[in-house]
């Protein structure tokens, strides 16, 4: 218990601290949150959701925060010069936790649409923010979260008022930016009210050599026929630890699209929940991971269809290199009342060394009688009969290799509903096959 008992202590000893540089709402559940923590500790491998991280390894390394609020300089343009350049968006930039606002172009929003700081706005509005807050992303069920309920003091919210629809897609960017190994705890929070829209990019970036430790807890609340675009891109370095939780609830007749895309990582633990608490809901979500040397991406999955005639459809695919270690477990559950489901969820990964290694665990669980759904996985390394009739016609193995996976891993890109980052990523995954991004193009280390 050593590893949790450091957080304990931390959060015991500087409780007055974060709670002064936070918001109401925020310091409400904080007590609650410390006792699910102390109660349940960091999942073992035993925890079926954990089988393959070993959480309390990842949260051992003595870490410094930023709990007293110092100003951190930077500036965003400098530190950031991205490889998916801004693309017609409204673009803003998260520091660490904070959301920055120094020195920035005013982005032209509709009318009554907030994109901005979390805390800010649940100073402002505290009833508001409470009646999300915390609600989604329960506690009780989940350590991390604990972990992230306790120490957040501060992240983004983005909301949009009912049927108001964001042409522009809005980007964030979060940038790690320290002179010390640091952890970050970040919050955001999404509320598309019924009827609205709105697309939004996620890029995690690291701006200096130092090891970060970032947890994240992201809550989206889809209403009545509104629809979510997520995108979610990481390329930061191999120096980062990144544990993510999602959790989304979509009301009747809603829609999601959400994409997982890790180009560049050191360790990332991305957990996803949706729940489809209305009927006609759909979702669809979609994974892309490249990982080489030792770098490790587990992604965990859950989807509950509580109504009837939800869709939903999955396909995450990992290419692996090195000694890369992927992960992937995905369950979808459909309750007693769930009548006229469709869901098919699939998992697809190419192994491109002996030494790589992947472990995948596709589930159904399935209550109701009159249902569509199916579910599978491979695993395999790249054809050798295609790798010859290649090299037959003049390409190098090396060219061969890399049309075969860039065409492996193009169906998940091409999924992807917003054209300019579509194209883009096209650009960049072939860059990252051809070992173009072995660091992070993205940050200021990599001019």
């Amino acid at each position: 218990m050593q590893s949790e008992k450091q957080y304990i202590d931390l959060y015991t000893d500087c409780r007055e601290m974060i709670c002064r540089h936070s918001a109401e709402p925020m310091n409400a559940v904080r007590d609650r949150a410390l006792d699910d923590f102390r109660r349940s500790g960091f999942p073992t491998r035993k925890v079926e959701r954990y089988k393959y991280t070993e959480m309390a390894k990842l949260f051992e390394p003595d870490y410094g925060l930023n709990i007293n609020r110092l100003d951190i300089p930077v500036n965003p343009y400098d530190a950031f010069k991205c490889d998916v350049p801004n693309l017609s968006t409204s673009l803003y930039f998260i520091v660490n936790d904070s959301f920055h606002t120094k020195n920035m172009p005013k982005s032209q929003l509709p009318d009554g649409v907030i994109v901005g700081s979390l805390k800010e706005l649940a100073s402002k509005k505290p009833d508001f923010i409470a009646r999300y807050y915390s609600k989604a992303a329960r506690t009780e069920d989940d350590a991390v979260t604990a972990l992230n309920t306790m120490l957040a003091q501060d992240g983004l919210v983005v909301y949009v008022p009912e049927g108001v629809r964001v042409e522009r897609a809005v980007q964030v960017i979060n940038i790690l930016r320290s002179d010390v190994d640091l952890m970050v705890n970040r919050r955001v929070l999404i509320i598309v009210e019924p009827r609205a829209e709105i697309k939004l990019l996620f890029c995690d970036h690291a701006a200096d050599d130092r090891r970060f430790l970032t947890t994240q807890v992201v809550e989206a609340y889809v209403g009545e026929g509104a629809a979510l675009d997520l995108y979610c891109l990481e390329e930061t370095h191999e120096k980062n630890v990144r544990v993510s939780n999602l959790y989304i609830e979509q009301a009747a007749g809603s829609r999601v699209n959400h994409n997982m895309i890790t180009l560049h990582n050191g360790t990332t633990r991305n957990r996803t929940d949706v729940t489809m608490t209305g009927q006609g809901a759909e979702c669809r979500m979609n994974g892309c991971v490249i990982a080489d040397r030792k770098q490790r991406v587990d992604n965990n999955t859950l989807i509950v269809h509580q109504a009837p005639n939800c869709k939903s459809n999955e396909l995450y695919k990992y290419v692996l290199d090195g000694q890369a270690t992927g992960a992937f477990a995905g369950r979808v559950l459909v309750m007693k009342d769930a009548q006229k489901t469709a869901s098919v969820m699939r998992n697809q990964n190419l192994c491109a060394t002996k030494e790589a290694h992947m472990y995948t665990q596709p589930m159904l669980e399935i209550y109701a009688d009159d249902v569509k759904c199916a579910h599978g996985s491979t695993v395999g390394q790249l054809n050798d009969t295609a790798l010859f009739y290649m090299r037959q016609r003049g390409i190098s193995l090396k060219e061969a290799k890399l049309l075969l996976q860039f065409a492996f891993i193009n169906e998940v890109i091409d999924s992807i509903q917003l054209a300019p980052l579509r194209d883009r990523l096209h650009h960049l995954v072939e860059k990252r096959f051809r070992g173009e991004l072995a660091k992070c193009d993205g940050c200021k280390l990599c001019k």
